[in-house]
């Protein structure tokens, strides 16, 4: 429909600069592609996809807890080299057979040897997205790698989350539900245990504590996420009776 308007009809030149924008951005792609194809090739040929496979089951002991860390290890090495699609690529031939042998569904490794992938747009050096933001920001731009770098590790507990319970909607609406709900409070525990800060500043004992909910949230143990969930809640409760303290101490 806006072809038969005339004022929003494209026209001829501005068709042709979006063509030719579209060929710029596909030009980063493909050559990202035609490296991690290299690598791909390398990969298979030599036999190291099968041999890393079987060295995540056996460094792991069967546990997919230090598998899930062993692959978010190799994904931080990838991706201080690699975008973050060559990452992902070189990733999933490396690490997914290995999460499928301990027993995590297919749809659900693939999901989480993507996620990992995802720290290649904010890991120095190179740090595409962050250098993107940096010169928006006119800041340093290995200061704001970095800094992006700290403030995304939430990202690493997504997967956890994926492996040991049904996030990617394949449960009960019930347990769904609960898994969002548990997650996000568990993200936020971790970011405030990160940042020493919420309402107020935080003591070192409540960041540990802060830290402990993080994990029990996202144990595989509903008795343990009710527990987090009731630590997380406690110590929020803490911080606004800190916060309605200092206000009061402002104002006399």
């Amino acid at each position: 429909t806006a072809l038969t308007r005339k004022s929003s009809r494209i026209s001829f030149k501005t068709l042709l600069k979006t063509l030719e924008m579209g060929a710029r951005n596909a030009v980063i792609v493909a050559v990202a592609c035609a490296a991690a194809g290299i690598i791909v090739g390398v990969v298979n040929l030599t036999g190291t996809g099968l041999r890393f496979s079987s060295l995540v089951v056996s460094l792991s002991q069967g546990i997919p807890l230090l598998a899930l860390g062993l692959v978010a290890f190799t994904s931080l090495l990838l991706g201080m080299g690699l975008p973050v699609t060559a990452s992902y690529i070189v990733l999933v031939i490396l690490a997914g057979p290995g999460l499928s042998d301990l027993g995590i569904p297919l749809l659900t490794a693939h999901m989480i040897v993507f996620w990992y992938s995802q720290d290649a747009n904010i890991t120095p050096p190179v740090a595409l997205e962050s250098f993107a933001a940096s010169g928006i920001a006119g800041s340093n731009p290995m200061r704001t790698a970095f800094t992006s770098w700290k403030l995304a590790k939430g990202i690493y507990i997504i997967p956890v989350i994926m492996a040991y319970h049904p996030l990617l909607l394949n449960g009960p609406t019930g347990e769904v539900v609960q898994t969002v709900l548990f997650s996000t409070l568990s993200i936020t525990a971790f970011v405030i245990c990160m940042e020493k800060y919420f309402l107020t500043s935080i003591t070192w004992v409540e960041t540990i504590l802060y830290g402990v909910s993080a994990i029990l949230l996202i144990w595989a143990d509903d008795s343990l996420n009710y527990l987090g969930c009731i630590l997380f809640v406690v110590l929020v409760a803490i911080q606004i009776i800190a916060k309605k303290k200092k206000g009061k101490e402002k104002r006399t």
